[in-house]
């Protein structure tokens, strides 16, 4: 895969099938959660709308694809090859995501550690944990040897006052996290030094680990990482209120959805906009807060 550049777009709507019902509920979860930002955080909506080429780098996974979110998102983002990092300049203002398996070589790891230190933002997800995270940030996580089965998960918030997670959960939300087979629980090190921003109960008693998603400083910059992958493929829809539909949603967040956009969400339950609505408010946030700090 050469290095490219994308620019997120709104894709088919209408009657897809169930096939593609997950790119619709992040279609309709990403319209939602930006509409939502501009009424609640206009500064952060507006950073989020100057976001352009080069703010990020994807580097493309076997197994994730933080980048479908990102097109729901409708950001610009390059996608680079692992072996491009040997070379590639990486500027600190940017944002690099690497998706899980995360297999970078050895080589240029040092140089995302640089990165980080000079100021850059690094997102991870799931195997990045072993292959990235624990060479290259050595003493603040770890792998706790305890693979996941293909499960779900019950998430919360941990610290509501964290513009990272403005947004992400309203009072009475109920989302759930997709554990792939062989999802690595993220063991925190150092304590002192990881803030843990989503995590579960539920996790913690089946797999021994609650953090869902981490973040720690390194230098002038920062490093996120999440279990499992990104763009969840599937969700568990456990109450009632999950079983209604998409358009009860975007009702209840005070969302106008058009003609179009109610075709888009034909079919799509409560809860797998929740869900979609939620990672995309989060990684929103990160790529606004990142773009508002570069511009200072």
């Amino acid at each position: 895969m050469g290095e490219n550049n994308n620019g997120g777009g709104n894709g088919d709507g209408g009657s897809a099938g169930r096939g593609d019902a997950q790119a619709r509920a992040y279609r309709a979860g990403a319209r939602i959660s930006r509409d939502r930002m501009k009424k609640d955080d206009p500064r952060a909506a507006e950073a989020l709308a100057r976001s352009g080429d080069g703010d990020i780098l994807v580097v493309g996974g076997v197994y994730d694809h933080v980048e479908l979110v990102l097109d729901a998102l409708e950001l610009e983002y390059t996608m680079v090859t692992p072996e491009s990092l040997l070379r590639r300049k990486l500027d600190p203002g940017s944002l690099l995501v690497v998706n899980c398996p995360g297999n970078l070589p050895v080589r240029a790891l040092p140089r995302v550690r640089r990165f980080v230190e000079r100021g850059g933002s690094l997102f991870t997800t799931d195997w990045a944990l072993r292959n990235v995270i624990e060479p290259a940030f050595p003493g603040v996580l770890a792998y706790n040897e305890r693979p996941t089965a293909d499960d779900v998960v019950r998430v919360e918030i941990c610290d509501h006052d964290n513009p990272f997670l403005d947004g992400v959960l309203d009072a009475g939300d109920e989302p759930v996290w997709w554990l792939e087979g062989s999802s690595y629980p993220i063991r925190v090190l150092d304590r002192d030094k990881v803030q843990v921003l989503l995590r579960s109960k539920e996790l913690g008693k089946k797999y021994g680990e609650q953090p869902v998603a981490v973040t720690f400083a390194w230098g002038k910059g920062e490093v996120f990482h999440m279990i499992s992958h990104y763009f969840l493929q599937r969700t568990e829809l456990r109450t009632s209120r999950q079983k209604t539909t998409a358009l009860c949603y975007a009702n209840e967040k005070g969302y106008a959805a058009s003609p179009l956009e109610l075709a888009d969400m034909d079919g799509l339950a409560y809860g797998e906009v929740e869900a979609a609505a939620a990672s995309s408010r989060f990684l929103g946030n990160i790529v606004a807060q990142k773009r508002l700090r570069r511009e200072e």
